[in-house]
């Protein structure tokens, strides 16, 4: 597969010429009263590429995708390997640093579970929600929830369509959101920095770009402390989506349910 993944020159020259046409747009600045948003080459390459990746177009075959995503994953190995040789020499920052980027899934916790899964519930999901909001829903926990569930039950859907939405609008979200959050002033960029860890790759490169736009002093720093926290969150988040997250989710859920579920409301409706 991947030795056809290579030899497929119509996917290689689109990703030149998206490439080419993203970098010479470059850099852009909006304002928005509160403050900045930077977009960068990143952002116009996937958004076009979300467009010529529409069926209706007929730009792309299944097919062509498929492989595409299996380049992805070869180009992420190289990222990943290019921000281990930064990691490095700087040992010693991330050290110095170590329980705060331990701290960070405390983040991770209440953002997707004690925050997401009553809204969840609200919005009139069932089993799918514990996919949903047990973790930020990646690969490995993806892995996790076909392990135990299989991918075609309520759970599994519901952590497919998490990770389809991040797919798609994650990188965009988290880029404006750390120009935003950069731009109040309230927080040192290395933290925003260690919050772009969230345990993807094209997120990770998505709001770590944008703070180094906006701190291009801290830009190395940034790329290294993002680094470690996204592989942090890789590696120790993957345990603890198994041994923590997982079942308090399971918890949370048969405790609220019955109070917030959308069959409850229509009970007490009748009641009244």
């Amino acid at each position: 597969m991947q030795e056809n993944s290579l030899r497929n020159w119509k996917i290689h020259l689109f990703v030149l010429i998206l490439v080419c046409v993203t970098e010479f747009i470059g850099v852009k600045t909006l304002n928005i009263g509160i403050g900045a948003i930077a977009l960068f080459p990143m952002l116009y390459a996937l958004i076009i590429g979300a467009i010529i990746s529409l069926p209706s177009l007929k730009i792309l075959k299944t097919k062509e995708m498929n492989i595409a995503a299996n380049i992805l994953g070869i180009s992420f190995m190289l990222f990943v390997a290019k921000l281990g040789m930064l990691m490095g020499p700087s040992l010693p920052k991330i050290f110095e640093a170590g329980i705060s980027l331990g701290l960070q899934e405390v983040g991770h916790f209440a953002g997707t579970i004690l925050l997401g899964l009553p809204i969840a519930l609200l919005l009139g999901m069932k089993r799918e929600a514990v996919g949903a909001t047990f973790s930020i829903d990646r690969e490995p926990n993806l892995a996790i929830i076909a392990e135990k569930y299989g991918s075609d039950s309520p759970e599994g859907r519901g952590a497919l369509g998490v990770y389809v939405c991040g797919t798609l609008f994650g990188a965009l979200y988290l880029s404006v959101l750390a120009s935003v959050m950069a731009q109040t002033g309230w927080f040192h960029p290395i933290s925003l920095a260690m919050g772009a860890g969230v345990g993807s790759g094209s997120m990770m490169a998505a709001m770590s770009g944008a703070l180094a736009v906006i701190f291009p002093e801290s830009a190395k720093d940034i790329a290294i402390f993002a680094g470690a926290a996204n592989l942090i969150t890789t590696i120790l988040g993957t345990y603890i989506c198994v041994f923590f997250s997982l079942p308090f989710t399971n918890y949370l859920y048969k405790k609220l349910e019955p109070i917030l579920g959308r069959k409850a409301k229509q009970d007490q409706m009748k009641n009244i």
